[in-house]
């Protein structure tokens, strides 16, 4: 009499579990082609197209226009994707990484230089998730005066919302001070870089490891690319090709209590805060 086959036992591992049950996947981070880029953080309208011009103006340094990695996202159209990724130790995150990854070391190899900047100013929203992706990054933090933040916004958009306007730079600000406090980056004002466009400068590539170079003041002289919205900086200030003086915020101007706290943080006069 033929004995009974029991079924082969499966291993836990082996069982698969309902969908929306399964923990969670992070995926360990890939090695990178680009191990230390750098990234600006700034609010709009803070002069980080003229950095970015500046930057670029150096022959080991490429700072294009806006890239907006941020707005790049990978897709994983079918339900099995995600468990062919976890088997290849990848996620949903991590494959964006390695294609924010892939479009910066491009553009590096491209320009023939060998330290890339991307200076676009959402980046500052996500600057923890930038940490992430690279831990060898390095920042430049680019400050302005909120106050003026807010007259250039004010004076770009054809019916501004006011209330709107101060939330969005509010927003910047926050973030901003968040870095500050987190990140071992590099501490500019915009106010100061117009100011003494050499001595700027001159502590960036100090930062960066390079050698300053005169050319950098001259940015005109240089193609940085077409200036257009969405890129970046088009006006005419930036379009003259030379480095103009910053528009200043006075003690007297009004700031909403909690901008005006993060302005004094960043050493700027602030005069009396309304009330709420």
């Amino acid at each position: 009499m033929a004995q009974a086959v029991s079924p082969p036992r499966r291993t836990l591992d082996a069982i698969p579990s309902p969908r929306g049950t399964e923990p969670s996947y992070t995926a360990p981070p890939a090695p990178r082609l680009v191990e230390s880029p750098v990234f600006v953080l700034s609010s709009v309208r803070s002069g980080s197209t003229l950095l970015r011009v500046l930057l670029n103006s150096h022959s080991r340094v490429r700072a294009p226009h806006e890239m907006h990695l941020r707005t790049l996202h990978v897709h994983l159209s079918r339900a099995f994707t995600a468990d062919a990724m976890e088997a290849l130790r990848l996620d949903k995150d991590e494959l964006e990484h390695l294609l924010w990854d892939r479009v910066l070391h491009l553009e590096l190899t491209r320009s023939g230089k060998d330290v890339i900047v991307d200076k676009t100013p959402p980046n500052t929203l996500i600057w923890p998730r930038l940490h992430r992706c690279w831990p060898g990054a390095r920042y430049i933090l680019l400050l302005r005066h909120p106050a003026a933040v807010i007259a250039s916004l004010t004076e770009r958009r054809t019916d501004p919302d006011h209330g709107a306007i101060r939330a969005e730079v509010l927003g910047y600000a926050e973030k901003l001070e968040e870095a500050r406090q987190n990140l071992d980056a590099h501490v500019l004002r915009y106010e100061d870089l117009t100011a003494d466009p050499e001595s700027a400068t001159r502590a960036l590539c100090g930062y960066l490891g390079v050698e300053w170079e005169p050319a950098m003041l001259d940015y005109g002289g240089k193609d940085h690319g077409t200036f257009r919205p969405q890129l970046g900086d088009w006006s005419q200030t930036i379009r003259s090709g030379r480095v103009q003086p910053a528009r200043t915020a006075t003690a007297e101007t009004e700031l909403p209590p909690r901008l005006a706290e993060l302005a004094k943080a960043w050493g700027y006069p602030v005069g009396t805060p309304p009330r709420p």
